[in-house]
């Protein structure tokens, strides 16, 4: 008999096996990632720092794997749970016991505990008391039971005539047929295949008109329904506009589960025996079938939604930087005046002021001239809110007034800054300023770096998302937490100046070693090593392991301390040098002395040519930001506002959000455009990702303009714009520009085409 260590290690490789064919890897792929999940590794360093041992799987494939991994997790759990429940019965046989050990799906699993489910008081228990079970046996045998069935009625328990028996003894057979695994599967599989997700209007009919008029009268396929088509459905099912079922022709279905439960039971067919398949399907099967599938069905419309969410952010969240350059930041507002404020190349705020360009426009352009000559700012960042169209075009004619050239003027996203304003981060920042100003220089800051300020904010307030506040909100979380970590380690952190917002999302530091770096860097001033993060209390080796890669340090001492070389190969990039006769400061960024290195030289037991790749290009280029160079949107000056649009315009845009149906376009104006799926290119297009992304700037052409509900309809397909345009394809530059606008915002927020 094996070990309880060799029954573990078993169940062990027979999890990984599931999880790799799932996950789409290797056996010995998802065990070894696996067993470094559980040694307390995340997956940004697994996927960069450990590629030798698991093959050079990224995120995504590592993520898959822990996701699966944790589904089994809880299926094992559960397991134990079900099998000390059954045997603490006294029904747990042989062949029962293998049964469940061999599932591996959590609603199979729990189809074989049905009948041993504590249950409330049944009519199958009520019947079993009256004595009707002898009764129901005999049903299930074949025998003619109008002959005994006389000698169950009995008036004091309820039996009143020989057809009450009958039923009583009828509820005895559904109960059991309903019990039997292999029939609630065979019910819930021809849900999945052949149910129609039916929506009608309440009654009464709603007196105004609403946002799911088209699902009046509606029903398709439950197998074939676009995830955002079904939370559409679910959505006005919430609101109370909708009525929502599912329904599905029963006749061959009840035929299935007579053949089914005659076999499993057994029993002998016959009038009585199909009177209680018939009610087992409908009364038992049918209610909690339709359940599962629904609920199945919300939570594969869920991932899609949070998968469109997911990249949406992640495009968002590694749009180009400004970089270090000086920024004016305003935060528009017409009553109450527009916020500056005046950020340094690091984004330290320096003053603020109020300007009423909408009141006192010639005050408000000299004091904005003076600002402009004081700190000669490089850019001027607008926020994208109400009157920020305005607002640009009032800086835009002072720069000229003033002949200010080589200053750009950008509109940017104001998305969760009010969020970010009346957060514990910025009081923490800027305990002394109010909120407005926070604002604005949350907008300056997003310019010079995007990444570092939206870290700050609750993903779900950036409003890139589609029915993000319909899906399950801690997968959505788990989700976004998970883009916003793979973000950050991506492009790396520089420690002396990070915000603890951003070294929590580090890998290896979470908030409360965050706030105890920033605090050791303010009592101790800036860290000159990597080494020195050893000295913040509680940061322990495991720590330091998982976040000294992605931390930066400029100026460091030892060069590689700003690079993503991690400190556990210092000695060999040190030999490396030393091999060519030169020294690391003069090996970084060197890329011809880089090139001499001869990486099969250093090949061992734990470094191979994957981690040498790494260590030889980080050497040639240290630190190098993956994000792109930013680039200036451009819009048209005379296009400021939704009365400027006209049909037949050709325009160049920003895509600021992609929903399942289609992507969100910033034209200029307040309000996004949107280009439908059937209008995004010339050929057929299955998934909105296909064509573009957050941040692509593309050329659309203008195809509707309702202005009573806000809304631009545009096409990105050559045939409707001007000649010579070209397929949209050709037309979506990959450059990643800030989008301005977000769906939150927008006057197609959660249509459903």
């Amino acid at each position: 008999m094996a070990t309880i260590e060799q029954q573990s290690s078993m169940q062990e490789r027979a999890i990984a096996a599931r999880v790799a064919a799932e996950a789409g890897v290797g056996a010995s792929q998802a065990l070894t990632v696996a067993r470094l999940l559980a040694e307390g590794n995340t997956i940004p360093f697994i996927a960069r720092y450990r590629k030798e041992a698991h093959g050079n799987l990224d995120e995504v494939a590592i993520a898959k794997i822990q996701e699966r991994l944790a589904y089994y997790t809880e299926l094992e759990d559960r397991r134990k749970t079900i099998l000390k429940s059954i045997d603490e019965q006294g029904k747990l046989t042989e062949e029962l016991r293998r049964k469940i050990e061999n599932c591996f799906v959590k609603s199979a699993l729990e189809d074989l505990y049905q009948p041993y489910k504590p249950k409330r008081r049944t009519r199958a228990m009520i019947a079993k008391e009256a004595g009707l079970e002898p009764l129901a046996d005999a049903i299930l045998r074949g025998e003619a039971v109008d002959a005994i069935v006389q000698d169950f009625v009995a008036v004091e328990k309820g039996i009143d005539s020989p057809e009450a028996a009958l039923k009583g003894a009828r509820d005895i057979i559904a109960e059991r047929i309903a019990d039997i695994a292999e029939v609630r599967g065979a019910v819930r599989k021809e849900y999945l295949a052949k149910a129609l997700v039916k929506s009608e209007v309440v009654t009464p009919k709603p007196a105004e008109p609403t946002k799911f008029e088209q699902y009046y009268d509606y029903s398709e396929p439950l197998a074939t329904i676009p995830s955002h088509r079904f939370l559409a459905i679910r959505r006005g099912q919430k609101e109370n506009v909708l009525w929502v079922r599912l329904v599905l022709d029963t006749g061959e279905l009840l035929r299935g589960i007579q053949t089914l439960a005659a076999k499993y039971l057994p029993a002998e067919p016959g009038e009585q025996f199909s009177l209680a398949c018939a009610d087992a399907l409908k009364r038992l099967l049918a209610p909690g079938c339709e359940i599962d599938v629904m609920v199945e069905k919300k939570l594969e419309a869920d991932r899609a939604a949070v998968d469109v969410f997911a990249d949406n952010l992640r495009n968002l969240l590694l749009a180009a930087p400004l970089g270090e350059k000086k920024v004016l930041a305003i935060d528009p507002g017409i009553r109450t005046g527009c916020k500056v404020a005046m950020l340094d190349e690091t984004g330290k705020y320096l003053v603020n002021t109020v300007l009423y360009p909408m009141q006192r426009r010639a005050e408000a352009q000299r004091e904005l001239a003076r600002l402009v000559q004081t700190f000669k700012p490089d850019a001027i960042a607008v926020g994208n809110g109400t009157a920020g169209r305005e607002t640009e075009t009032f800086v835009r004619e002072t720069l000229k007034l003033m002949r200010a050239g080589g200053i750009i003027v950008v509109s940017v996203s104001e998305a969760g800054a009010s969020v970010y304003s009346a957060s514990e981060a910025a009081r923490d920042e800027f305990p002394t300023l109010d909120l407005t100003v926070r604002g604005a220089i949350s907008i300056g800051r997003r310019l010079q770096d995007p990444l570092a300020e939206l870290v700050k904010i609750e993903p779900k307030a950036i409003g890139v998302g589609q029915y993000q506040h319909d899906v399950h909100q801690p997968l959505l979380e788990a989700k976004l937490d998970e883009v916003v970590v793979s973000c950050v380690n991506k492009v790396g952190v520089e420690l002396n100046t990070a915000s603890a917002a951003l070294l929590t999302r580090v890998s290896g530091i979470g908030s409360a070693l965050a706030k105890r770096i920033v605090a050791w860097r303010d009592e101790n001033g800036a860290f000159k090593s990597r080494n020195d993060l050893k000295k913040v209390s509680g940061l322990g080796p495991k720590a330091f392991e998982q976040s000294a890669g992605f931390l930066r340090i400029r100026g460091a001492a030892n060069p590689l301390d700003s690079s993503g070389v991690h400190p556990e190969r210092y000695g060999l990039v040190e030999q490396m040098a030393a091999d060519i006769g030169a020294a690391v400061e003069d090996l970084i960024g060197n890329a011809m002395l880089a090139a001499k290195i001869k990486p099969e030289k250093y090949i061992s037991a734990d470094v191979g040519a994957l981690t040498l790749k790494d260590i030889i290009d980080e050497l040639k280029k240290p630190g190098r930001d993956p994000r792109a160079v930013f680039e200036k949107p451009a819009f048209r000056d005379d296009v400021t506002t939704i009365d400027d649009v006209k049909e037949g315009m050709t325009l160049e845009g920003i895509v600021t959000n992609v929903a399942a149906f289609g992507a969100f376009v910033d034209i200029g104006i307040h309000q996004d455009g949107l280009v439908h799926l059937s209008e995004l290119a010339d050929r057929y297009v299955r998934d909105t990702s296909e064509v573009v992304k957050v941040g692509d700037k593309i050329t659309v052409r203008v195809i509707g303009v309702d202005k009573a509900r806000n809304r631009v309809s545009l096409s990105a397909r050559s045939g409707v714009r001007e000649k010579g345009a070209g397929a949209a394809e050709a037309r979506v530059s990959r450059q990643r520009t800030p989008p301005r606008q977000t769906f939150s915002n927008n006057p197609f927020a959660n249509l459903s085409l």
